[in-house]
């Protein structure tokens, strides 16, 4: 079952509705003792629904949960549609310049105060959740998945786990470096990213930034499943595709 309903961010884009959504597995109704973990995602208008992606063509999340019976709650929040960049600005948690889209001025960490001070208290209060940091994973693609890399690192308190879907590194691989190096991180922190063949591919450099990402991630002991995915490509439809494998990791015990 998915439920949306309408919010407002008033710290990034003050009155403006967007879209949150929420999974709830189908035992949650009847199982009325059971708490679940919480996955939460990006861009949540890509997440569950075809006619509300993007481009026409979402994860398939709900098809897939369901089918597999995960006990698992997934709260996503759609991202800022505006124009002048407004997804690029509030998922980056860092200002940086760039060819085509100009410079760019991160609203990331403001993006994460709210998830962490106003949207999980909310759901907490209002859903059965375990809400434990050992419960609480998230996860992201592009521009999302470079913002659930950020979250995992630098709120490390309240995330355990993530997944980085072909995650926007270009961005400032300085940065990101930084963030890791510097970051505090539990031992039992565990990370799923990959990258799409033929994206890697048709991005110069992008190989060699990704293997330092892993090779980085691996140097401060985290717990990290990386893949390449044959023939993978930067879309809905790829990633959807990957489902089993962030899911299992997510959800490995």
């Amino acid at each position: 079952m998915v439920n949306t309903w309408d919010i407002t961010i008033p710290e990034l884009t003050e009155d403006e509705k967007r879209k949150a959504y929420i999974y709830l597995p189908e035992a949650y109704t009847n199982e009325t003792a059971k708490k679940y973990p919480v996955l939460y995602m990006f861009d949540g208008h890509n997440v569950f629904f075809d006619s509300h992606a993007t481009y026409g063509k979402s994860w398939g999340m709900k098809e897939y949960m369901d089918f597999t019976g995960t006990p698992l709650i997934i709260v996503a929040i759609e991202c800022n549609h505006s124009p002048d960049f407004g997804r690029l600005k509030e998922y980056s948690p860092f200002d940086f310049s760039d060819p085509q889209f100009g410079k760019i001025t991160g609203k990331g960490c403001i993006t994460m105060d709210w998830f962490v001070n106003t949207l999980k208290p909310g759901i907490d209060k209002k859903y059965r959740t375990l809400s434990s940091r050992e419960h609480t994973f998230i996860a992201g693609s592009s521009m999302g998945g470079l913002m659930s890399l950020y979250a995992v690192l630098k709120y490390n308190h309240i995330f355990s786990r993530a997944g980085a879907l072909s995650p926007s590194l270009w961005t400032d691989s300085h940065a990101i470096e930084r963030l890791i190096r510097t970051s505090f991180i539990k031992k039992d922190t565990v990370i799923y990213m990959d990258y799409g063949e033929e994206e890697l591919n048709s991005h110069s450099g992008m190989r060699r930034t990704f293997r330092q990402t892993i090779d980085l991630l691996s140097d401060r002991h985290i717990l990290l499943t990386s893949r390449i995915v044959p023939g993978g490509t930067h879309c809905e439809a790829s990633w959807e595709k990957q489902l089993p494998f962030l899911i299992h990791t997510l959800m490995y015990q």
